[in-house]
């Protein structure tokens, strides 16, 4: 009978969040957590391997989304006009994130922790705001080197964490490296043989008159599904290969707007909801205490404050006050990765159960605000330029 109302609760969930995010003016996916916090709360949704199992594959769809979203065109330009600009970005992020650790006497979990980068609260921006939003494209674009960076950091650091300076840390580092290096051969070896053989193009993923038993979704689900499954073999994290799967598609399939469509309304309108939901239901809030909200509250206002300030000193001349300003809070929401890192440092004891639910309403709580916040500014901001 619990599973029926697990089910029931979810389901309920993903149905109605889109009509209370209308009916409240606010982002869908700031409903569906506080929606998925209260029915924890109440034990409606509880710790279900099912259901984590579901939420695991809602977030890898979602980054899976994230390689479908990204602008090759701006890639471009960014690497033409603003690769020292983003080199720059990051050495801010990492300096100040460090200068923070050493006059709060913090350790290293949140020198890992506050710089990090996850697309999964950029990707539902752009669901709401489109990809037109010169801000949101670079946010996205920038996000995507910090995402790399973030599971290189967060590989390592499992790795640290796990083996220490041994053999095992230094083979996980050789082979992430070596997987990122195959991933980019992979793809220039794609490009050539789609360029010989274009056909092949069109036998994996046929136009849509030929199309009759869904080849288009068969190929590109069945594509994610085998890149996660590799980098799962080689324990690393599989959020890489779903960028990568998404990245491909983006790459060589770009023209089939129905197969994105397909993908996209499939993600977005059941698995990554369920993503979403999951982790509200994960906090407890009657273990919740005054000092672990104020020390939730300090984490948040870090991980805002460096890349206020890295983003100014980095894009100022690019984007100008208001854009980057919107840039920097898009880029300040590491929800997932935020809670990879303080599961894995709670677990081998870095930090305490105090910490660790610190870190989760962080995540929360700068997810939500955050969503809510850059809605406010850029509603102000669009106003001001219409005027």
């Amino acid at each position: 009978m619990e599973k029926f109302f697990l089910i029931i609760s979810i389901c309920s969930i993903i149905m109605f969040s889109p009509s209370l995010s209308k009916l409240f003016r606010t982002p869908v996916v700031v409903v569906e957590i506080c929606l998925g916090l209260m029915a924890g709360y109440f034990g409606l949704i509880y710790d279900d391997e099912t259901l984590k199992l579901i939420a695991k594959f809602g977030f890898v769809y979602l980054m899976f989304l994230a390689g479908l979203e990204i602008n090759l065109k701006l890639v471009k330009i960014i690497k033409a006009t603003l690769a020292i600009n983003v080199i720059l970005y990051f050495v801010f992020l990492y300096s100040i994130s460090g200068l923070i650790c050493w006059l709060f006497d913090l350790g290293i979990t949140y020198f890992v922790a506050l710089p990090i980068f996850s697309l999964g609260m950029i990707m539902m921006l752009i669901k709401e705001y489109g990809k037109d939003e010169p801000w949101l494209n670079l946010a996205l674009s920038i996000g995507v080197v910090g995402e790399v960076i973030s599971i290189l950091a967060l590989t390592l650091f499992s790795g640290w964490v796990e083996h220490g300076f041994n053999l095992s840390f230094f083979i996980s580092i050789l082979t992430i490296i070596g997987v990122v290096i195959l991933t980019i051969l992979g793809l220039r070896l794609f490009y050539i043989i789609f360029w010989w053989y274009p056909e092949l193009k069109k036998f994996l993923v046929p136009d849509s008159d030929n199309n009759r038993f869904d080849q288009d979704i068969r190929f590109s689900i069945s594509s994610l599904l085998i890149l996660v499954a590799i980098m799962y073999a080689l324990k690393i994290d599989v959020v890489l290969g779903a960028f990568a799967a998404g990245l491909f598609f983006k790459m060589f399939f770009y023209q089939k707007h129905d197969l994105i469509e397909k993908i996209e309304s499939f993600g977005f309108g059941f698995f990554v909801p369920i993503f979403f939901i999951y982790t509200g239901s994960t906090v407890k809030l009657d273990m919740l205490t005054y000092d672990i909200f104020k020390h939730a509250l300090f984490i948040m206002a870090a991980i805002i404050i460096i890349r206020l300030i890295s983003s100014y000193l980095a894009f100022y001349k690019y984007l100008k006050f208001k854009q980057t300003m919107l840039f920097a809070l898009s880029d300040s929401m590491p929800l997932t990765f935020l809670v990879a890192i303080a599961m894995l440092t709670y677990n081998y004891g870095l930090i305490t159960q105090s910490e660790y639910f610190s870190f989760i309403i962080a995540s929360m709580i700068d997810g939500l605000v955050l969503m809510l916040l850059i809605r406010k500014l850029h509603k102000i901001f669009s106003l001001r330029i219409q005027k």
